[in-house]
């Protein structure tokens, strides 16, 4: 039996045991969603908007609270990701959540809280929630004027020149900061620097405050999503909740149940524990499993891949959001990444699920919308950002209000890799696939990585640059892309795993450096797979780490976080990544092999 022979009865077996474990995790409707799990800060938060709208009960209290506990560490922290480093803010959060559930943290919290500085060196949205519960000033807090939704869009600042997702947040939280709204809580936070306050009168507002409070109601509701969220996130759902309430409005108002009721799909009960999602993720998830399955070898005509595809085709988007603020004549298309984010398309969803379509021979026309949107949505420098064109307005940061991570949607690697991955395919975008490519070489590093944005990190971005460089008709001899594949072989590891850690978005000496996991040696191995190095030793070995460490189920096990929100601030555990990234990869793998 030949090497090539040996590798393929080995990746036949493999792949046969992942497909099988994929499709048995397929909903009856024909999609996918593993959960997407972030830290303590929004299992905290949960806490905080239930004894602010006066709906929490003793038992949703302790489900709570077990989540916190099972979370914080040995030393009485908490971090934002998996054996990630302690977190002020999230400590604080949980300490403050578990306190008002009527759990003592311990002494160890509280030093570290008090080391740390406080209450006081929190970021600006812990400090707000504390605000809400009595615990903090609202006049200490950075605030975010109200009237700056009555600016003009295209004027010099606008809530158009941040970013989607913290535009949303910034206008429910201006008008919740405008208000000063204060639901006490009989805990004391003195001890770790709090403030404890007690409810006042609304403060006086100007008749033009008045009239901007007016206005950003109107503009927040006007964006509430068909399952009663904003964005489909956290941050600006539950921000927009309390903005409502405390303009007086309750479960009468339709607005306000609505998102109530959304909010609660959100909730992940564990056993005894409960936490919510920030954020889900059906459409990615469908999208990637379509892919994946498709290159392990199941037939395009597979009647459950059909009803994923069927799925996708009736979650196109039709209609217009904020992206048309910055393109005025461009047609609505392309997809979300939620169940239900009409007003929100993106473009890394909209790649993806145009190249599942393609691969089920399916949706032509709304491929041909979905791409002619995300070509419309090319920013001028000749990259993509995720949800918004020309979204680079990297001076924000400078603004005291600006200290939660990112606030920016500028191009990026990984979603102008995507991007090309599917129009270096396709006929007509010449001109766009010649700029973006041209982009998306200016920024290599030196070392031959690219950088990624919405994935952990260097690995995410050049397993998606690579792929995309070869469907433009780069050789595998061009010097961008024998650099890529040098820099993976110098970071892979004697298990043939790849892995980086979370830290190298801040300390270069991290990248590609970290605990090997699937998902990460998958995103190594795809891009080994299309830099021509299909047949290498290291390819090899990356199948081989993979294959060793797959369950008897099919599936691998992942507890690290590879996925990004925010690099740093909001990092998440895509539940589905462990499972559905190595099957493509191996699938791949066994298809260039067999060629």
């Amino acid at each position: 039996m030949t090497v090539v022979a040996e590798r393929t009865t080995a990746l036949d077996v493999g792949v046969g045991r992942a497909v099988e474990r994929l499709f048995s995790l397929q909903h009856p409707d024909g999609w996918w969603k593993g959960e997407l799990e972030s830290n303590a800060t929004m299992i905290a938060e949960h806490l905080f908007l239930l004894h602010f709208l006066g709906l929490r009960d003793p038992e949703t209290d302790r489900l709570l609270a077990n989540e916190l506990l099972a979370r914080r560490r040995a030393d009485g922290t908490w971090s934002i990701w998996f054996e990630g480093p302690a977190d002020l803010s999230v400590t604080v959060e949980a300490y403050t959540a578990l306190k008002v559930a009527g759990v003592d943290a311990g002494d160890d919290t509280r030093d570290y809280i008090r080391l740390s500085g406080g209450v006081a060196k929190t970021r600006i949205f812990t400090r707000a929630f504390l605000a809400l519960l009595g615990q903090w000033p609202w006049r200490r807090l950075a605030h975010v004027p109200v009237e700056l939704i009555l600016l003009p869009a295209n004027g010099p600042l606008s809530v158009y020149d941040f970013a989607c997702w913290a535009r949303q947040t910034m206008v429910s939280l201006s008008v919740v900061e405008a208000l000063q709204p204060v639901r006490p809580t009989a805990i004391d936070l003195g001890e770790i620097g709090g403030r404890r306050t007690a409810p006042s009168r609304p403060p006086a507002l100007s008749s033009l405050r008045r009239h901007a409070v007016n206005v950003a109601e109107r503009w927040v509701r006007e964006r509430q999503e068909a399952d009663g969220s904003w964005g489909g996130i956290q941050p600006p759902w539950v921000w927009s909740l309390v903005m409502l309430a405390a303009l007086g409005h309750g479960p009468e108002d339709e607005t306000f149940a609505r998102g109530l009721a959304g909010w609660e799909r959100f909730m992940v009960r564990d056993g005894d524990r409960l936490r919510p999602e920030a954020c889900q993720s059906p459409i990615w998830d469908t999208a990637l499993a379509v892919l994946a399955l498709r290159a392990a070898g199941v037939p395009a005509d597979d009647a459950r891949l059909q009803a994923a595809g069927e799925w996708l085709l009736r979650e196109e988007v039709t209609v217009r959001g904020d992206w048309a603020i910055r393109r005025p004549d461009l047609q609505a298309g392309g997809w979300a990444f939620e169940f239900e984010n009409d007003l929100y398309p993106d473009v890394d969803d909209t790649a993806v699920v145009a190249l599942a379509l393609r691969e089920l021979g399916r949706g032509d026309a709304a491929v041909t919308r979905g791409l002619d949107w995300m070509v419309g949505m090319q920013s001028r420098s000749g990259g993509w950002g995720a949800f918004d064109a020309d979204n680079e307005a990297l001076w924000l940061y400078n603004l005291p209000i600006c200290d939660f991570g990112k606030v920016t949607d500028e191009p990026s690697a990984d979603v102008t890799g995507h991007a090309l991955e599917v129009l270096g395919r396709e006929e007509g975008y010449e001109k766009t696939v010649a700029s973006g490519t041209e982009w998306l070489l200016a920024e290599q590093e030196r070392d031959g990585s690219w950088f990624g944005r919405w994935g952990v990190n260097h690995l995410y971005g050049t397993g998606a640059a690579v792929p995309a460089l070869e469907a433009c008709g780069l050789p595998p001899e061009h010097p961008a892309i024998r650099r890529a594949v040098a820099w993976l072989d110098s970071v892979q590891q004697p298990s043939g795993g790849f892995g980086e850690d979370i830290r190298s978005y801040s300390d270069p000496d991290w990248r590609g450096r970290g605990t090997a996991t699937p998902s990460q040696t998958a995103w190594a191995l795809l891009a080994y797979i299309s830099g021509g190095a299909a047949e290498s030793l290291s390819a090899r070995r990356a199948a081989e780490y993979l294959l060793e460490v797959q369950r008897p189920d099919g599936d691998w096990d992942e507890q690290h976080f590879t996925g990004t929100g925010f690099p740093l601030d909001f990092m998440i555990r895509y539940h589905l990544y462990r499972l559905t990234f190595p099957l493509l990869a191996l699938g791949r793998l066994r298809e260039r092999l067999t060629a």
